[in-house]
């Protein structure tokens, strides 16, 4: 009589073939696929720093020139079609943004003081975004000028930036006080002019001061460095003594520190 044998396959005798065909088949679940989102962002600097200049002339302002940056995205590559740049000041305002098929560079231009820490991106065909950062230093010159004045005016400085970041490290102040002749080209027919220079805060508090005078067809300048950021402050001019109309050239220079 035949004896009939039952056959268990155990899990380690799945035949070789088979167990090729698995691994094909989850290699084919887990490796990189054509249609999958790798942007590599790449964007260069023409430069990191500039200087703000404010024109004022007898108090009232007569130009402002902007830093312009231009960032160049043209090495950014990715593995889908690129779509847009572009940059987020962090200010609050809407974000600037190009046609990545017309044109690879965006410019920004910063008209105000401070450390500016914008956000630079790309954005493919299937809106996935890839993002960067970069800090532009951003000083601020004012150049301030009163012609014939017996009375001169405050001029106000504030080094508190606007954005909220990073204090400036210091203030660079000049200022040139000049008593012009009254008949042009001879010296001697007016009065010598005494005045003080005086830098004052929002508190009322002066923190610097300084004697001037200057002579009938001459001028007298002073040139300082002021340590506080923090506070709304004025660069005053008094007179003293002597009536003759003065010509003033001021300048002030919020300065940041350098990365």
């Amino acid at each position: 009589m035949a004896t009939c044998q039952r056959m268990t396959m155990r899990r380690g005798d799945v035949p070789g073939a088979l167990l090729l065909l698995f691994i094909a088949f989850m290699s084919g679940c887990i490796g990189p696929s054509s249609d999958e989102s790798m942007i590599d962002l790449v964007v260069d600097l023409e430069t990191t720093s500039g200087t703000v200049v404010e024109t004022y002339l007898d108090g009232e302002l007569v130009s402002l020139d902007a830093v312009d940056v231009s960032f160049d995205f043209s090495q950014t590559t990715s593995s889908l079609d690129l779509v847009k740049f572009g940059l987020d000041a962090m200010d609050g305002s809407e974000p600037m943004t190009i046609d990545a098929s017309e044109s690879s560079t965006l410019t920004h231009s910063f008209v105000e003081h401070g450390i500016h820490n914008v956000t630079l991106f790309a954005i493919d065909a299937a809106g996935t975004q890839n993002n960067q950062s970069a800090s532009i230093r951003i000083d601020l010159r004012i150049e301030w000028s009163e012609q014939g004045t017996n009375e001169p005016m405050a001029l106000p400085f504030n080094p508190t930036p606007n954005n909220g970041g990073t204090h400036p490290v210091m203030i660079e102040i000049n200022s040139t006080v000049e008593n012009p002749s009254l008949i042009q080209g001879i010296s001697g027919g007016g009065q010598t002019v005494q005045f003080s220079w005086n830098i004052v805060d929002e508190l009322d508090d002066t923190c610097q001061s300084k004697n001037g005078q200057a002579e009938d067809g001459n001028a007298d300048t002073w040139s300082t460095v002021h340590f506080n950021t923090y506070l709304l402050h004025e660069l005053r001019v008094v007179l003293e003594d002597g009536q003759d109309a003065l010509n003033i050239q001021q300048t002030v220079l919020i300065v940041y520190a350098d990365d």
